[in-house]
């Protein structure tokens, strides 16, 4: 009898050994909501972050994009991060702007000139700081990719100087410090989602718009617009972000291959976001856009014109945060 215990507490051990490891390996399956085409500079680098995440998890992490908006514009799909029913999205930094106000700092009109200062700001100690925040509210963010410098198009004239914006009815994000921006540059800012977007430019109910040139051409809004002017006026970061929800039920070894998988996918996703930059201004010229440049003496009197809009949101980024940023940049 003792025998026979023994050995039924070995083979219930033994049960139990194999058990263990099974659960471990249990499939975990995701959705990700992207605003954007598959084919755009943000669907391309969620396509990458996707393979790398099938990859570094042997096929145990399956995530399934779905593009063009299909589950809902970029507010909509955060605030359904937030309640834990889609598990990935990747808006741009704007939209957390309602929610941590510290974000607004890197939607400052001409705050960046070049890409290599938003690199610098992004990928250190600001860019970190940032996204110890987003926790707190429901979200957690992996790494900063690239949507590019904002172009305004319209469809009444060239803008060659800040005058040129003048009596526009101009799509603004939906964020306030979009709104004054527009504001501030003497157009009458239209708060639109990006889905709307292009019926709203088709129906003359706005006459422009900023956003990168490759999105313009991903969006086709070059179909409904007929000037494309390179003001540069702001840049736009994509962050990738996971339902806190959802974050919590990964194992460390999990949440360590999402977080690699973002960051590996960054510098891929930002070499499609300035090859298509180039591609897509000499694409929708081809087609009969009318591009002009803006030259630097003029953007450096669009930018003197909305240092309102600096003076105005400081406070609410906190004057630190503010100071590190434009310390950073001075250097």
């Amino acid at each position: 009898m003792k025998t026979f215990s023994k050995l039924m507490a070995l083979a219930l051990a033994g049960s139990f050994a194999v058990a263990a490891p099974l659960a471990a390996m249990a499939q975990v399956t995701a959705k990700f909501a992207v605003t954007l085409p598959e084919k755009s500079h943000q669907g391309q680098g969620v396509a990458k972050f996707i393979e790398l995440v099938d990859a570094k998890s042997g096929g145990k992490i399956k995530i399934k994009g779905f593009y063009a908006g299909a589950l809902g514009n970029d507010v909509q799909v955060t605030s359904a991060l937030q309640g834990g029913t889609i598990e990935f999205t990747v808006p741009q930094t704007t939209t957390l702007t309602g929610m941590v106000k510290e974000y607004e700092i890197l939607d400052f009109p001409f705050l960046f000139s070049n890409v290599q200062e938003a690199e610098k700001v992004l990928d250190g100690p600001v860019g970190d700081k940032l996204l110890a925040m987003l926790p707190a509210k429901g979200l957690v963010g992996l790494a900063y990719w690239e949507n590019g410098f904002f172009n305004a198009t319209n469809s009444k004239h060239p803008i060659n100087k800040v005058e040129d914006f003048e009596g526009l009815k101009f799509r603004a994000v939906q964020a306030k410090i979009s709104q004054e921006t527009v504001k501030a540059l003497g157009a009458n800012p239209v708060p639109l989602a990006v889905p709307e977007l292009y019926t709203a430019l088709e129906t003359r109910t706005v006459d422009g718009q900023g956003t990168p040139t490759a999105v313009i051409a991903a969006l086709k809004l070059n179909e409904v617009q007929k000037y494309l002017s390179l003001t540069r006026h702001s840049y736009g970061a994509f962050i990738p972000l996971v339902s806190k929800k959802f974050w919590d039920k990964l194992s460390a070894g999990d949440q360590k291959i999402l977080k690699d998988s973002a960051i590996e996918a960054r510098a891929f996703q930002r070499g499609v976001a300035r090859d298509q930059e180039k591609s897509a201004q000499a694409a929708m010229a081809a087609k009969g856009l009318i591009v002009n440049d803006v030259t630097d003496a003029e953007r450096a009197r669009m930018r003197e014109k909305v240092q309102p809009v600096w003076k105005m949101f400081a406070p609410s980024v906190g004057e630190g945060l503010y100071k590190e940023v434009t310390d950073q940049l001075a250097k």
